[in-house]
């Protein structure tokens, strides 16, 4: 990476100084000359494809959001120069001006609402996010999460609900109408910006999927949590910014089960992830997202019946065991 930065006129001469690496195989290096700051990404090409994330960058720069530009790519050797969207991720500004809650989350829904309408262009060029995918994510909660770390037996009884489970998310996610979805889009995933804000980041696993998804992803984050109703409040003021036709064809109460269900189907598979890498990829600071990752699900108690079986198996046997498993 070092020779292909002295070979580009801009960077020449500069220090690769560690930016941040994330939970993929994929590492950031900052690059800083007399007038300007670039990142430099190195992604293995034996575990990273480089193309789709140059292919998305493309999409959202014609779409006038805030994402990296690509200024010199060498994809054979798996390494980018991009431009720099600075070093405040929404979730440090959050944690520590929290009064500035509604201007952030304002400026990314109103991002989101743009990338949704304006990358209508580009969805049907995306991977569909379909049943198979959907179902490979809920199986990383059974696998990792109650399977390898917490050594959790399913009775066949429980399997049985376990499945039914997925289906009520798999359908719930289907049936709803089918966007541009980020598929990261949190608050370690946007950068505060003074101009354009929020700077968007990981986008390159972006799929043809779920309305909600990228919503609930947004406003129920694995990193930071807000009040329930503050979070309706939120998702309301997306939803009344949606087309007319969108809203004739989802109405607020179908919206808000669609939003709710997504959210759990995230959740499991999040909390999945966080297990595998913990115990594949030795990154086992994840675990400690996973109770808060976990309680937004806790959180609808009843409200769901077709929740019955995952709800109690989450309250009465996984959270009680999370400290003595970690």
């Amino acid at each position: 990476m070092n020779d292909w930065i002295s070979g580009i006129d801009e960077v020449a001469g500069c220090e690769p100084k560690p930016a941040s690496s994330d939970a993929s195989f994929r590492r950031y290096f900052r690059l800083q000359t007399s007038h300007a700051s670039f990142i430099a990404m190195d992604a293995p090409p034996t575990a990273e494809d480089c193309l789709p994330f140059v292919r998305i960058a493309g999409y959202l720069e014609a779409m006038q959001l805030t994402a990296p530009r690509i200024i010199e790519a060498d994809i054979e050797n798996g390494f980018l120069l991009l431009s720099d969207l600075g070093s405040e991720q929404y979730l440090s500004r959050l944690q520590s001006h929290p009064e500035r809650a509604e201007v952030l989350y304002a400026d990314a829904i109103e991002a989101l609402l743009c990338m949704q309408r304006r990358g209508a262009a580009y969805q049907a060029s995306l991977p569909p996010y379909d049943e198979d995918l959907l179902r490979f994510e809920l199986a990383l909660f059974r696998d990792w999460l109650c399977g390898t770390h917490l050594n959790l037996n399913f009775s066949d009884a429980d399997e049985r609900h376990w499945q039914a489970c997925c289906d009520v998310l798999v359908d719930n996610a289907m049936r709803q109408p089918q966007v541009f979805v980020h598929r990261d889009y949190h608050s370690r995933n946007l950068m505060v910006m003074e101009q354009g804000n929020p700077g968007i980041l990981d986008f390159q696993d972006a799929v043809e999927g779920p309305m909600t998804y990228d919503l609930v992803s947004l406003l129920k984050d694995c990193y930071v949590r807000w009040p329930a109703e503050q979070v309706r409040q939120w998702a309301l003021t997306y939803y009344q910014k949606l087309s007319e036709a969108t809203r004739q064809q989802v109405d607020e109460q179908q919206f808000f089960r669609n939003f709710e269900l997504m959210g759990v189907q995230r959740q499991l598979k999040a909390a999945g992830i966080f297990c595998r890498l913990s115990h594949r990829d030795g990154k086992t600071a994840y675990l400690n997202d996973v109770p808060r990752t976990l309680s937004y699900i806790v959180e609808l108690g009843s409200r769901y019946e077709e929740l019955s079986f995952l709800v109690p198996l989450i309250r009465d046997r996984i959270l009680p065991l999370w400290g003595d498993a970690e």
